[in-house]
């Protein structure tokens, strides 16, 4: 069998490999504890979406949601852990294989050598390559590094179904410093568990690779936090950033910055987007947790 005969039988493939998976499907009903409420955002939309639950030596870590044809994350959902926000240097780039073929284990795996690469692999999601001449662009992660603990919870970040071209200024000089805001604020204010989706908006922009359209570049990257216990004695200053805040920036060489705003804020931006219904809704009921503990009779 000739090249092309092996890439149309790749893709021949790709029309079965999404049945009967563990962690590959189409809901995150097996790994939904890293979902506010156990429920997934609502009104996010794609071409032809995929539902993974990450999973790295054979542990869940957090979810994605894959737009398989533009090859990038819609959003990545994860509960964040207190941290130093050292990031972590060792870890190899990873992919995730059973958006390339059947997998028992679930698990991410490294990415191998250009010259062993299965063309499965590249037909179902980003690899190394696409980036290597796209000098303007770097690997930015939706779950990042900085907001986990342990060396596994770090590690599990670093597989491009998590990652999107980002601007290298907007990235570091921006999105980064952002990131850290946070990191600090659920440090220090976060008294429960929090929850955080981030996500892009994606437009025509394409990263190319031998003519062919290969990586979806963000317009928009955006990212919602939700904290239903926290320190209700905290300064004004951050006590009305909680239970919940947002924050989007746009994804660009000049004029990058990143606001934060409310949730319904960006909740109204993202619905003026395309890809995005009208019934968006990032978090359960706002993020909102009711009172349920029954006031004593007198």
């Amino acid at each position: 069998m000739g090249p092309m005969g092996t890439w149309l039988l790749a893709l021949q493939l790709l029309g079965w490999v999404w049945v009967g998976r563990a962690t590959v499907s189409n809901s995150f009903k097996d790994c939904n504890q890293f979902l506010f409420m156990k429920t997934p955002p609502v009104g996010l939309r794609g071409k032809e979406l995929q539902w993974i639950c990450q999973h790295y030596n054979s542990q869940p870590y957090y979810v994605t949601l894959y737009d398989s044809s533009r090859r990038t994350p819609i959003y990545s959902a994860y509960t964040f852990k207190k941290s130093d926000g050292q990031e972590r240097m060792d870890t190899p780039w990873m992919y995730e294989p059973q958006l390339a073929s059947r997998d028992d284990s679930g698990n991410m795996r490294v990415l191998p050598p250009v010259e062993e690469m299965d063309p499965l692999i590249e037909a179902s999601q980003a690899v190394l390559q696409d980036f290597a001449d796209a000098i303007l662009y770097e690997r930015g992660a939706l779950n990042p590094d900085q907001h986990q603990s342990t060396s596994e919870q770090k590690a599990a970040t670093y597989t491009l179904t998590n990652n999107v071209p980002l601007v290298t200024a907007f990235l570091e000089e921006s999105w980064t410093a952002y990131v850290d805001t946070v990191r600090q604020r659920l440090n220090n204010f976060c008294r429960g568990k929090a929850y955080v989706v981030t996500g892009v908006v994606v437009t025509g922009t394409m990263i190319r690779r031998r003519n062919t359209d290969r990586l979806a570049v963000p317009k928009y990257l955006w990212s919602a936090y939700c904290c239903p216990r926290f320190d209700r004695n905290s300064p004004y200053e951050v006590r009305y950033m909680f239970p919940t805040y947002a924050a989007y920036g746009i994804n660009q060489e000049v004029g990058y910055s990143v606001q934060e705003v409310p949730l319904k804020t960006l909740e109204s931006i993202l619905k003026n987007q395309t890809d995005v219904d009208q019934n968006l809704s990032l978090f359960y009921k706002d993020c909102i947790v009711e009172n349920t503990v029954k006031k004593r009779k007198k």
